[in-house]
């Protein structure tokens, strides 16, 4: 694979909303980006999603030389491909559609080139078994939206050679990510399993009546949500045991680990808890469109990354 600085073009496979915050990111990085998706309408919506984030984009500050004319939707996975230095794929969660695919972009795809998946529930193991070359194949697994959110999770299959997984994490880095290479694959990887957790309680307390969709999301936003753009949650509990830091807290609080308060199983997603879900999001949102709501998200999220780069420079 190419040095990352000497990396021009990239190439997108996958128009979605993962796909298409990952073209938008790469544009506004200063890259040529060429993506295919096999849909009809892959340029219309590419155009959609990368217009929406571009004003976000901009608030950030572009590349020198970004630009929104550097997008090109070509008509085949071969032709998208062809002269990338890097390779992001971002089809749907279909396990056999995705080790079909990544084989197609391994067989058309130049030697020495990275291919990185944005799987966010799959291994790389399971995922690579068709490919001819499953050595340079590796998990680049973002949140969304991609172009925003910095953290990357980048991991290999038990065939990934050592240099890809390096070489997707310097190339993720150069391109303004934040990277966490994981040493090993877990299932859900970090992020998704701690995302999870926290999903699983909501839906149940709404399962059980215990509070609405509204007072969970306050819960979140105006509770422990501001003290983890700072820390996460291990600082965050070692500051609450005070000098003694996370042994007094460990020590003190240890004993209410087994207090059953948890319900971590997944509840059953009746249509009466989905439909309650639905509800009260809709009436959470109000007036909001989605598309009102992903421009008041990314505002507020450009915001605090803003907020919070400053304070740490002191």
């Amino acid at each position: 694979m190419p040095e990352p600085d000497t990396v021009d073009t990239v190439a997108c496979v996958g128009a979605g909303v993962i796909g298409g915050g990952w073209v938008a990111h790469f544009l506004a990085r200063g890259f040529d980006v060429r993506a295919w998706d096999p849909a009809p309408d892959a340029a219309a919506k590419l155009t959609r999603l990368v217009d929406a984030a571009w004003p976000a984009l901009t608030a950030l500050g572009l590349a020198e030389g970004a630009s929104r004319d550097r997008l090109t939707v070509t008509g085949t996975l071969a032709e998208a491909v062809e002269g990338a230095g890097f390779v992001q794929e971002s089809a749907p969660e279909d396990l056999a559609l995705k080790q079909k695919l990544l084989a197609d972009i391994d067989a058309v795809t130049p030697a020495g080139i990275v291919i990185a998946s944005s799987t966010s529930g799959y291994g790389m193991t399971e995922m690579q078994v068709a490919a001819r070359t499953p050595e340079r194949l590796v998990v680049g697994h973002p949140f969304n939206p991609p172009y925003l959110i910095p953290l990357v999770e980048v991991v290999g299959g038990k065939l990934t050679a050592p240099w890809a997984v390096e070489r997707a994490g310097a190339f993720y880095r150069h391109v303004g990510k934040t990277v966490l290479t994981m040493a090993r694959e877990v299932p859900g990887f970090v992020a998704n399993r701690l995302q999870e957790a926290l999903w699983r309680e909501a839906l149940h307390m709404v399962d059980a009546g215990e509070a609405t969709v509204e007072q969970i999301d306050v819960a979140i936003t105006d509770g422990p949500g501001l003290r983890w753009p700072v820390q996460g949650p291990m600082l965050t509990f070692h500051l609450a045991g005070g000098e003694g830091g996370m042994a007094h807290m460990l020590d003190h609080f240890g004993p209410s680990l087994k207090s059953p308060w948890t319900r971590l199983d997944a509840p059953e997603l009746t249509t009466g808890l989905r439909d309650a879900v639905v509800q009260g999001c809709d009436e959470e949102a109000g007036d909001r469109t989605i598309a009102d709501l992903v421009a008041e998200r990314d505002r507020a999220i450009i915001a605090i990354q803003r907020a919070v780069g400053e304070a740490r420079r002191g």
